[in-house]
């Protein structure tokens, strides 16, 4: 079982002075306890409530660079990027850039893109869903053209490159794994089956998740693809009362694994206060740590 930190959110004590060491702290606390991943939403507001958007958010890739500096091991990536962001083309040179500063620790996660208000309010174009999907399909392709090394043309429907350069390469080989966010069953588990190698499912209740595996199976095994290869990946566990205690938080886990999550991503309320993460580290990790997809026990 791998385990992995997604920061919530960037309003804390000390206000944007001290958000820097706040979140250094966090980056090396997460790289010290012995974390395998650690990741921030792709936003430019906070997402939640209408009253949540003036709350403090980071420019993600930016964030990200800033605790490749201050941390040695811990894998890096969005949970994750709107397609609609970025140019593909930059996107991948910037996600290129991470992997190579960072010595080899960069995801791409990536999305169709969700929140109108944002794009709105920064003036970003939000197409309708399908074309959001179609842009997503022709993103992962111009990735994948520009880390295979090819220096080539690529005409899509919606994105035309002259000339796929993407000089230093990347150093993850093949390339920075790539993560798909969503459970949505016709479009995203297709191309999670077609050009993934991690999804991260959403779903809470049992019933669901083992149905949208089930779903990713069927798309693998039309497409030919080996469904164990994808590393299953699953945001968010509950943090109160007993849930927050070592037994709770293996109690939890131990119940994904059975189900087949792979890849626990915790998103911690108050994590500046680097406790939890800690008691993490410490008492929960060695338990878990050799878990096995469909294991019954820890």
């Amino acid at each position: 079982m791998k385990i992995g930190l997604q920061v919530p959110e960037f309003t804390w004590p000390g206000g944007p002075a001290e958000l820097g060491q706040n979140f250094a702290n966090i980056a090396r606390a997460v790289d010290d306890c012995g974390f395998d991943s650690l990741w921030v939403m792709d936003h430019f507001f906070q997402i939640g409530a209408a009253s949540r958007a003036p709350m403090d958010m980071l420019e993600g890739y930016t964030a990200l660079a800033f605790a490749a500096g201050v941390t040695k091991r811990v894998r890096l990536g969005t949970m994750v990027t709107g397609v609609t962001y970025r140019h593909p083309g930059i996107l991948a040179k910037t996600v290129t850039t991470l992997d190579v500063l960072s010595g080899g620790r960069a995801w791409l996660g990536i999305g169709a893109a969700w929140n109108g208000r944002e794009h709105a309010g920064l003036g970003v174009p939000f197409p309708p869903i399908a074309e959001r999907f179609e842009r997503l399909e022709e993103t992962l392709q111009i990735c994948l053209q520009m880390w295979s090394g090819k220096v080539g043309t690529y005409d899509g429907k919606h994105y035309q490159l002259a000339e796929t350069l993407n000089s230093p390469p990347a150093l993850s080989k093949p390339h920075p794994p790539i993560l798909i966010g969503g459970g949505g069953e016709r479009k995203t588990l297709r191309l999670v089956a077609q050009y993934a190698q991690a999804c991260n499912l959403f779903a809470r209740d049992d019933a669901t998740l083992k149905h949208k595996m089930n779903v990713l199976r069927q798309h693998c095994a039309k497409l030919g693809r080996n469904y164990d290869d994808i590393e299953k990946t699953s945001l968010g566990l509950n943090f109160s009362g007993h849930h927050r205690t070592a037994s709770g938080i293996v109690d939890q886990i131990g119940h994904l694994a059975e189900l087949g999550i792979q890849h626990v991503i915790f998103s911690i309320p108050d994590v500046h206060n680097l406790q939890l993460i800690e008691l993490i580290g410490k008492d929960v990790l060695p338990q878990v740590r050799n878990l096995q997809e469909g294991s019954t026990h820890v």
